[in-house]
């Protein structure tokens, strides 16, 4: 439900309503009871996205997903050797630099 700014032109009091885009705008002043309020045109709140469903990836195609998951356990598997390759060499250098 949004939130309209009122204002009399009888006493010049300004407030906000929280009401439903259905409902008849309002006519009496809450302050002084004449049928003078009208309501302003406001800049309205801005709208947040929280949560999933609001980007172009999350709506992939079954197809797609198996594709990725595919693609990634294969170089998760090259990545893993790699490292342990990688460990080893740096274990080899230490030790070598430690005898001289």
């Amino acid at each position: 439900m949004p939130t309209y700014e009122y204002a009399c032109e009888s006493c010049a009091h300004q407030f906000e309503q929280f009401q439903p885009i259905t409902a008849r705008a309002l006519r009496r002043c809450p302050v002084c009871g004449a049928p003078r309020l009208r309501r302003l045109i406001g800049a309205g709140g801005g709208v947040i996205f929280k949560g999933s469903g609001f980007y172009q990836t999350d709506y992939r195609s079954e197809s797609y997903k198996q594709a990725a998951a595919a693609e990634q356990a294969a170089a998760g598997g090259k990545g893993a050797k790699g490292a342990g390759a990688d460990q080893g060499k740096q274990a080899g250098k230490s030790a070598a630099g430690s005898d001289s």
